[in-house]
């Protein structure tokens, strides 16, 4: 019944090592002649192709940046950005008033850039397992606007309480443009509001697998911006961890990410 698997990363997929666990890869390796086993995440493509690698599916697409950018064997294949004139005045905002001054990650394809190796950058370094360029805001934005390109993510870390005043700004502004993910109380993620996971999935049917229906995938998922995605497909499954609003939109939940939830469910539906 079901043709192919989609699935987030962070909370969802890997183990308690933010590692993919010999039963997750056992469990993919299994099925993957028949059923493709894609990766949909908020993430770079350069922070998950160590992932396909292990997965042994390198040859397959994978959905990064929530939807906004789909790269298949490391070519671009869509691609939806935020617009430069907004990137501007979120970097304009932020360096406004120097006490409130938040961490900006800029991305575009697989360019990352950060304006130093701080806290913030280190830690999603060593999550990530990827390693940004350090330019400044300015210096980006003025590359981007000689070039034509646009931010397919910003990602904005910081103490909580300046997180949250720069959320508050970015949702009365920009709330009809932007998502704004929350994974956390120090996290922003922020993408164009054209683009979700599920988009991002109807893409890659529509340019990879257009024999395959919306109603023959299934999707794994963990956190809000997964909500649209488990919605849409055909079976949604939501892990124990997830956050209560998932679970309610779920069609089934599986184990804890940590004790191979993912794994145990591919078994069972395949």
């Amino acid at each position: 019944m079901y043709k192919i698997a989609f699935t987030d990363i962070d909370g969802t997929l890997l183990g308690p090592d933010r590692e993919l666990t010999p039963a997750t890869i056992a469990a993919v390796i299994k099925i993957k002649d028949e059923i493709p086993f894609i990766l949909v995440s908020s993430r770079m493509p350069r922070q998950m192709y160590h992932l396909q690698n292990d997965l042994q599916g390198l040859e397959l697409p994978l959905i990064a940046y929530n939807g906004g950018y789909i790269s298949h064997k490391k070519e671009g294949l869509f691609s939806v950005e935020i617009p430069i004139d907004i990137l501007q005045n979120i970097v304009d905002y932020n360096e406004s008033d120097p006490k409130n001054k938040v961490h900006l990650s800029l991305f575009h394809a697989d360019n990352w850039y950060v304006e130093e190796m701080d806290y913030w950058a280190k830690r999603e370094e060593s999550n990530t397992k990827a390693s940004p360029e350090v330019k400044s805001n300015r210096e980006v934005l003025e590359l981007w606007k000689s070039t034509n390109l646009g931010a397919h993510k910003i990602m904005c870390m910081g103490d909580q309480e300046k997180i949250q005043g720069l959320y508050n700004y970015l949702e009365e502004i920009f709330s009809d443009q932007l998502h704004l993910y929350r994974s956390k109380d120090t996290y922003i993620e922020i993408a164009n509001k054209e683009v979700s996971k599920l988009t991002g999935i109807k893409e890659v049917l529509n340019k990879c697998y257009p024999d395959i229906t919306l109603s023959e995938t299934v999707a794994f998922g963990d956190n809000y911006n997964d909500i649209e995605m488990l919605q849409g497909v055909g079976l949604g499954v939501a892990v124990a961890n997830a956050r209560e609003e998932v679970k309610k939109v779920a069609d089934q939940i599986t184990k804890h990410h940590k004790e191979d939830g993912v794994a145990i469910s591919l078994q069972s539906i395949f």
